[in-house]
This record gives structure tokens, C-alpha cells and sequence, in this order.
């Protein structure tokens, strides 16, 4: 039986940490598949990957993409991907371990319980965050509940990047229509899912600041999602 669960991991620069994170998420039980997407890394990103291809030839896969083009088109191209190859649940998950590979078990649980779209949840009862300082902590709890204000969505973690879809909720979603490509992505997904009437759980997770590499976080990022939730409020993704 084919395995029907894909994990997408968008790379850049990650050559500290993807091969861990590869071995870790391929020895989990439940036949997971990953697909990574490298934004042609000079560090050699997709060359580690491609190594370990060999060793696991129908598990692992690699899109190599020319230049840096954004988190939110990373993901669509590896939601394009699955949906073609008719994979059931599709997962995002960061590369660096901030995400515990082991809460991929628990996310799939819960779509197969009845969720729709399952986010990994910082701020929800059992969620919670090690190694940020507080400013940080604080910046990331006040976007959510800004999101939340604005946007009319019940979810705590308005912000987070790990989360569990069923194919269904991305088959509805009008990709071309998608315009935001930074952490404003994360964002427009969750608040089309909800428009759409599609079921959402949280599930707390701990999230752990990286140990490997650079964060890809900048002012920009924060002004399109500050901006950009304003700008979601008002467009029509129906037309």
C-alpha cells in the first residue's frame, strides 16, 4: 500500500540541520514521505539531500527551484506535488527542529479523527515555546490575537507553521489566488480553510527556537503580515 502521507520541508541554507531531520522523520512509524523544496542553496543544501535519495529511493524527494522565491511558493509547489501524486494528508514542517518530528504522529491523529486541518499549536492549553526571549514571545502572541481581531478566525496560533492537511482543503483552495509569500502566507491558508468551513483542531506542541543555521524572520516579513491581514479582511478570493 502507498504511503499517504507527505512532509514538505522548504530549505534554504539548511545543510546543518536537513539530514537529521530527514533520518528522523523516515524512522517514524506511520510511513511518512518527505518532500523537500531547496530554493538552490549555496551551502550545498540539495547535495546532502540528493545523497540520502539513495538510501531511501520511494520516500525522499527533492524540487529544486532557481533562486530564493518565498516560503508561501515553496509550499505551493510541494501542495501542487502531493495533490498529483494523491497523497491524503500533507504536511508543512520547518527544517531546523523547531518542529518535533515525533508531533507529526500526533497531527495525522488528529485528520484522522476528523479534523480537517490540524495545527501544531503554541498557544493553545499544553502549548509552549523554549529559547525565544520574551520580546520575541510577546511579538509572536500579539500577531495572533491581531489576527485573530481582524480575520474573525478561532484560531489561538494564527501564525504557525506546522500543520497537517487533509488533501480535500487544498484541492479547495484557489492556489493563483494566494497573495501573500512570507509568514503572511501561514496566515491566508488558516483564514481560507475557516472561509471555506473546513474543520480546524490545534494541537499543542513545544516549539523550539533553532540550534542550527539562520533564522529567515525579518522586519519585511513582519510588515506584509501586519499589513497584509488588513488586506485579506477585504479581498474577495471567490472572483
Amino acid at each position: 500500500m502507498p504511503a499517504d502521507s507527505l512532509v514538505i520541508i522548504p530549505t534554504y541554507n539548511e545543510k546543518g540541520n536537513i539530514g537529521n531531520i530527514i533520518r528522523k522523520v523516515l524512522s517514524l512509524p506511520g510511513d511518512f514521505n518527505i518532500l523537500v523544496i531547496d530554493d538552490s542553496s549555496p551551502d550545498g543544501t540539495a547535495a546532502i539531500v540528493n545523497e540520502l535519495i539513495e538510501l531511501y529511493p520511494d520516500r525522499l524527494f527533492i524540487e529544486v527551484r532557481q533562486g530564493k522565491q518565498g516560503l508561501g511558493t515553496a509550499y505551493i509547489a510541494g501542495f501542487e506535488w502531493a495533490l498529483k501524486r494523491n497523497y491524503e494528508f500533507i504536511f508543512e514542517m520547518d527544517a531546523d527542529f523547531s518542529h518535533n518530528p515525533d508531533d507529526l504522529i500526533r497531527l495525522r491523529e488528529a485528520c484522522v479523527s476528523g479534523a480537517d486541518l490540524a495545527i501544531g499549536s503554541r498557544y493553545i492549553k499544553g502549548g509552549k515555546v523554549e529559547n525565544w526571549p520574551t520580546n520575541r514571545l510577546l511579538m509572536s502572541y500579539i500577531a495572533s490575537l491581531y489576527v485573530r481581531i481582524v480575520l474573525w478566525i478561532n484560531v489561538k496560533d494564527t501564525t504557525a507553521g506546522f500543520k497537517c492537511y487533509r488533501r480535500k482543503v487544498l484541492e479547495a483552495i484557489p492556489f493563483k489566488k494566494i497573495k501573500f509569500v512570507g509568514y503572511a502566507f501561514q496566515i491566508e491558508m488558516k483564514y481560507l480553510a475557516a472561509k471555506k468551513g473546513f474543520k480546524i483542531m490545534e494541537v499543542p506542541i513545544t516549539f523550539v527556537d533553532r540550534k542550527e543555521g539562520v533564522s529567515k524572520m525579518s522586519t519585511g516579513i513582519f510588515k506584509e503580515a501586519f499589513l497584509g491581514v488588513i488586506r485579506m479582511r477585504f479581498l474577495n478570493y471567490d472572483k
